[in-house]
């Protein structure tokens, strides 16, 4: 039996480096192997395996700030007392100064976030960031061997932080491919019906957090205000994430008397929103990889994303009208959601053909190749 040491934030199923970091652990875990989790928060169905010891790190005033520290602490005592029993480290980004595998989701260096909501926040934020790249200073360039989620953030780890080259493997996010699936006309039916939504209507879905603007959800309802002028234009927004601008977000709807924006807010059936939908829309301003656009795609829903987002890597030539040079480009987003309406069919059968190859690509395959080259 291997001895494998994870030091995370959370190994729950939501989220993107959560569910990654889940799929790892319950991987790992199934293989009969012994497992120490130094995290937050674990998921019951891990705590289950006989072979899984979690640590748990207290979360103060539900901080990441306040707690990291602590997260720090904890994953460094239990690798120095796991040393002997010749214990693979696995840490992500900047969470815990130990030098040995390190799985990066995210480059703080690449990208600073922006709050809109008040100074208090921003502020906070501005800390945060300062915080978090420090900490990716101190402890990336000791790492053994790292990780990167794409090409994208390969790339941002040897231009803003000096990782060499030789040290970084690039490994894809999997996917669960008995719940990520395009559905069939009935089921699609089905599911529209349950939530409510018109069968003659177009349903555009975004999915992102809404504490800042680095989603983008501003340059898409700038967009929208742009497409609503028309009336030819049949469509719902169907809005899924929850954040302190959230509120702000539908003050401007009713304010512009657009009726056609739903916001969601938190949801735990994104399978069956996006089996249910026509397009999703991501016009992020940073990316490392976006695991919702994989997911939308791995549903059979054309996904309109940032061209420099790390997803974008699998996209296939002819499926490149739907990447945005410019998350900024307000007019370039109106024109390819119109170009998307105008061709909705030959877009559904491009991605079908993306959809079956990234769900031939699971959890599994991604955590059996990280657990290779760690060990």
């Amino acid at each position: 039996m291997k001895s494998y040491l994870l030091v995370v934030a959370d190994f729950v199923k939501t989220g993107g480096m959560d569910r990654a970091n889940f799929a790892l652990a319950e991987y790992l875990a199934r293989q009969g192997e012994k497992v120490n989790l130094v995290a937050y928060q674990v998921a019951d169905e891990l705590l289950a395996y006989p072979h899984v010891q979690f640590h748990p790190v207290p979360k103060l005033a539900n901080s990441n700030l306040l707690s990291n520290p602590f997260l720090n602490w904890i994953g460094r005592l239990q690798a120095k007392r796991l040393r002997g029993e010749d214990t693979r480290v696995l840490v992500n980004g900047g969470n815990c100064q130990w030098g040995d595998g390190n799985w990066v989701h995210y480059v703080h260096a690449a990208y600073e976030s922006d709050s809109q909501v008040n100074l208090l926040r921003y502020w906070k934020r501005k800390i945060d960031h300062w915080v978090c790249l420090n900490e990716e200073k101190q402890v990336l360039p000791n790492a053994r061997v790292v990780i990167a989620n794409s090409q994208r953030t390969k790339q941002d780890l040897i231009e803003k932080l000096a990782i060499p080259e030789e040290k970084i493997q690039v490994i894809y996010y999997g996917i669960d491919p008995q719940i990520f699936y395009p559905a069939s006309p009935t089921e699609r039916a089905i599911l529209r019906q349950q939530l409510g939504w018109s069968l003659d209507k177009n349903i555009v879905v975004f999915i992102g957090a809404l504490g800042d603007r680095r989603k983008g959800f501003d340059t898409l309802f700038t967009a929208w205000q742009e497409l609503c002028k028309s009336p030819n234009w049949n469509a719902d927004l169907v809005v899924v994430g929850v954040g302190a601008e959230l509120p702000l977000w539908k003050s401007r709807a009713a304010d512009a008397g657009i009726s056609n924006i739903h916001f969601l807010g938190f949801r735990n059936d994104v399978p069956n929103l996006l089996r249910a939908a026509d397009c999703l829309v991501a016009p992020t301003r940073y990316e490392a990889y976006g695991l919702g656009v994989h997911e939308a795609l791995c549903c059979g829903l054309p996904a309109i994303v940032s061209a420099d987002a790390g997803v974008a890597e699998r996209y296939p030539p002819q499926l490149q009208d739907l990447l945005l040079p410019n998350p900024d480009d307000v007019d370039d987003l109106v024109a390819r959601l119109q170009k998307w309406r105008s061709h909705q069919e030959d877009y559904k059968k491009l991605v079908f053909s993306l959809s079956q190859e990234l769900r031939n690509y699971t959890w599994d395959d991604m955590a059996k190749a990280i657990q290779q080259l760690i060990a």
